[in-house]
């Protein structure tokens, strides 16, 4: 018996069925189909000992199909065919490799036995996507591991490697070679000593592992971790109930659990981010002959902080990459840092001492542009001068070769204007990393009008061997992100001015769930960063002399942060703790007196609208002037890049859970309040809030 994806074929007594579902064996519809078909035909077949389960490719089944989400529950479909294959009367053997994720697990645990290959990887990362297991994970797992070996896994989501799974308990043995031999000589030595079926479902859960006490931790971990959201608790109910409940009633525990999470706020906005993530590298309009070109060796302008972590990105991914700084001294003190950067990934046992010398040697250190010669990517990310970055372009341009990408990691500067310094503006492009580059995952691809679209598709692919999430914008002030942060960033200034101390708008802004009050971030950053570019483009703002003041003030009294121990905070030396500042207090309050700003109470609610809301108008306008091509595209910038909790889904995709309407009756009322320099809405926001129209909406008729 075969299909286009899933086979039945005999190798003497072993019935093998074989998925071949690329790219990734996700079990869809049809996946599932061939797999029903393939347990009848083992039903119908004299003479069979035993049966192997294996996938061809990359990795045994990687998961459900997230794409069905939006559609009606296919859970039933899941249970029946786990059952079938469960209920089979002689022993059923997973040989697994790859990734084993979610759905790809609870087949796994319907079969007798689990082995595995060297390099195998499990988990479940359902609370992730807002969600729980829900095709028996949590009744099965439980049987075999216990309950809060379960929800350690469950909770944590973390994928654990062969060994773990053995001492665990769900995994068998580890297998050498080939995994569909080695399957199939496992499974043979299970007939051979006699060994039967021997499921899942018929195991008693120890009670020993489920005590009040048990559970009662894991919902303190649960909060802690999963802050102003649900499904990790209703992960706690469904493995709770596996030591309660017969196996039958729990999986329709399980079933109404786990329809419950996927219709809930916190899973739509966690799926909506997990899509928009993946669209990001579909560009509307970009010619279908637009072929990338070759990236074999980078190189990168600067050996400060940026542009060394900007080199590490390109070793940790094999790619050799030229790192040049104008003299010796900041060269070498830029090495060092990356040298400690690795030495610190072997001392957490993140890194090997062999890869970490590897990834080294593929940095090399240079002081003359002619080395940069064959690049095929060359990324300035020097500091934001305009004049700097012009007088760098016109010396690549000398140096690089045809074809070779230039692209600079401005945050903030008109791209078309440094691309004018070179004599082929068609290959150069925004690549705007974020800081530290090497860790976070956010990479902007900002085109000017003359990128040509081999270049756009080149750097969109360059993200994905650098390990980033890239979203295209056009080029504006501070393009995507940046642009945003400017109201949002202003009002938690303007608020300090008016009364509120740093750790109330702070506060409130963590509860709500941004990864890091915009305040906290000022100083780790530098105040003086933002200062400066206020002053270099302070013809681009307001009117108004109370703007981003609070900055300025704190600068003026020598404040910089975290970098010399006070800021909006204090810190003490080696410590990033916040501790609050009596003398910033002071700072904030004599100013707030020589603007004559009043001063007033601010309840959280107010301190999260006063922040968000623009920040969300600030990001229609990007939407309706094309800066971004969706809203998901803006909704990926601020999830990737700043923050902003993913469970509610980015700042646009919140908008339309709460409404539109609400957030321009908020404008208005703060436009009625503080006039209207800051607080005018969109025309697209008022537009749409008129019709009753959702972004989503506007989305789809545009795309």
């Amino acid at each position: 018996m075969s299909s286009n994806i899933v086979t039945l074929t005999m190798n003497g007594e072993i019935a093998v069925i074989a998925v071949n579902n690329p790219p990734v064996n996700t079990i869809t519809a049809a996946a599932r189909e061939g797999l029903f078909s393939a347990v009848s035909g083992i039903r119908a077949r004299p003479g069979v000992s035993a049966v192997v389960l294996v996938c061809e490719g990359s990795t045994f089944f990687s998961g459900a199909d997230i794409g069905e989400f939006a559609g009606p529950p296919k859970e039933a479909e899941y249970r029946d065919l786990f059952r079938q294959i469960e209920q089979l009367p002689i022993p059923v053997v997973a040989g697994m490799h790859g990734t084993i994720l979610g759905g790809g697990l609870e087949i796994a645990l319907a079969c007798h036995y689990r082995v595995a290959v060297p390099g195998s990887r499990f988990g479940f990362p359902e609370v992730t996507l807002g969600i729980i297991p829900g095709a028996g994970g949590t009744q099965r797992m439980p049987r075999l591991v216990g309950v809060e070996k379960t929800l350690d896994f469950i909770i944590g989501a973390r994928p654990v490697d062969v060994a773990t799974g053995i001492g665990m308990g769900f995994i068998d043995a580890e297998i050498a070679g080939d995994v569909r031999a080695a399957a199939i000589d496992h499974a043979r030595a299970l007939v051979a000593r006699g060994a039967g079926p021997r499921r899942t479902s018929e195991r008693d859960v120890d009670p020993a592992t489920a005590t009040p006490a048990i559970i009662d931790r894991m919902t303190v971990l649960a909060k802690k971790q999963y802050p102003n959201r649900e499904a990790a608790l209703t992960a706690i109910k469904a493995v709770r109930a596996a030591a309660t409940l017969p196996f039958e009633e729990g999986l329709l525990y399980e079933n109404e659990l786990a329809d419950g999470a996927k219709v809930t706020g916190e899973s739509k906005a966690l799926v909506h981010v997990f899509f928009a993530e993946r669209d990001t590298r579909k560009v509307p309009g970009l010619p279908a002959d637009a072929k990338p070109r070759a990236i074999a060796r980078g190189g990168v302008i600067g050996a400060g902080t940026m542009g060394g972590g900007i080199a590490i990105c390109f070793a940790n991914a094999g790619l050799p990459v030229a790192l040049l700084d104008t003299n010796r001294e900041s060269l070498d003190r830029g090495l060092g840092v990356i040298a400690k950067t690795y030495d610190s990934m072997v001392k957490r046992g993140r890194l090997t001492e062999e890869d970490s010398k590897k990834r080294m040697g593929l940095i090399r250190g240079t002081l003359d542009y002619a080395d940069l010669a064959g690049a095929d990517v060359l990324i300035e990310a020097v500091f934001e001068n305009m004049d700097l970055k012009m007088k760098i372009f016109k010396a690549l341009d000398e140096v690089a070769k045809p074809g070779a990408i230039l692209a600079t990691n401005t945050s903030t500067l008109d791209i078309s204007e440094i691309a004018e310094a070179t004599r082929r503006p068609q290959d150069v492009v925004g690549l705007h990393f974020f800081s530290p580059a090497n860790v976070m995952p956010l990479l902007e691809v900002v085109r000017t009008g003359s990128t040509a679209p081999a270049v756009i598709r080149t750097a969109l692919d360059l993200a994905k061997v650098l390990r980033k999430t890239p979203v295209l914008a056009r080029v504006c002030y501070g393009f995507i992100g940046n642009r945003m942060m400017e109201g949002y960033a202003r009002e938690a200034e303007r608020m300090t001015l008016e009364g509120a101390t740093p750790r109330q708008i702070d506060g409130a802004l963590e509860a709500w769930g941004m990864a890091m009050g915009i305040l906290a971030v000022f100083d780790m950053a530098g105040i003086d960063v933002g200062v400066n570019v206020h002053r270099a483009n302070a013809d681009r703002y307001p009117p108004d002399p109370s703007y981003y003041q609070a900055d300025f003030a704190l600068h003026a009294a020598g404040r910089l942060g975290q970098k010399n121990g006070k800021g909006y905070y204090k810190y003490l030396p080696g410590d990033r703790t916040r501790h609050d500042d009596p003398d910033a207090i002071r700072i904030l309050e004599d100013t707030a007196r020589r603007f004559g700003i009043s001063q007033r109470v601010h309840s959280a609610g107010e301190i999260v609208e006063r922040c968000v809301y623009p920040l969300i108008n600030e990001g229609i306008r990007i939407l309706d002037e094309g800066v971004a091509s969706r809203a998901g595209d803006v909704d990926v910038v601020w999830c990737a890049g700043y923050g902003f909790p993913r469970y509610r889904g980015g700042p646009l995709f919140h908008a339309d859970t709460i409404g539109l309407r609400t957030v321009y009756d908020g404008i208005l009322k703060y436009r009625d309040q503080f006039g209207p320099m800051h607080w005018e809405p969109a025309p697209l926001l008022a537009r749409l809030a008129a019709e009753g129209r959702t972004l989503q909406d506007w989305d789809k008729a545009r795309n």
